[in-house]
């Protein structure tokens, strides 16, 4: 089975599929094929709790094709927990709907995966 695939069904579980590169420790997504750090191809894959902090965002209230009934909403970037002790803290982005303000979403608010759709990861508030 493909990274995807396994990333997707781990996404729907509230989770984040990672993985550690063998050679040097560089933490990345499962969705990479070689070691951005070192260039290995080795890795050892593992579960993350998908919860976490806004790092940023973009309100969306101009919606691209096929989001015109989901406005207004965020697309967030959030740095799991789990990963928040090492050198290079896992961050992952993914939709929260119903934001219209800043206000709604300040900066360190906590997060959690709650799903995969056409959308993509999706997010909601703790």
């Amino acid at each position: 089975m493909s990274a995807k695939p396994e990333f997707i069904d781990a996404a729907k579980a509230g989770n984040v599929l990672a993985r550690k590169c063998t050679k040097c420790g560089e933490l990345h997504l499962a969705t990479v094929y070689f070691c951005k750090k070192c260039g290995s191809k080795g890795f050892s894959n593992f579960t993350i709790k998908g919860t976490g902090k806004v790092v940023t965002y973009t309100i969306m209230t101009i919606p691209p094709a096929g989001f015109e009934d989901l406005v207004p909403y965020a697309w967030i970037v959030m740095e799991l927990y789990d990963t928040s002790e090492f050198i290079n803290p896992i961050r992952i982005s993914g939709f929260l709907p119903d934001i219209q303000k800043p206000e709604d979403l300040p900066i360190g608010t906590a997060v959690k995966v709650i799903g995969f759709d056409n959308r993509g990861i999706l997010l909601e508030k703790q």
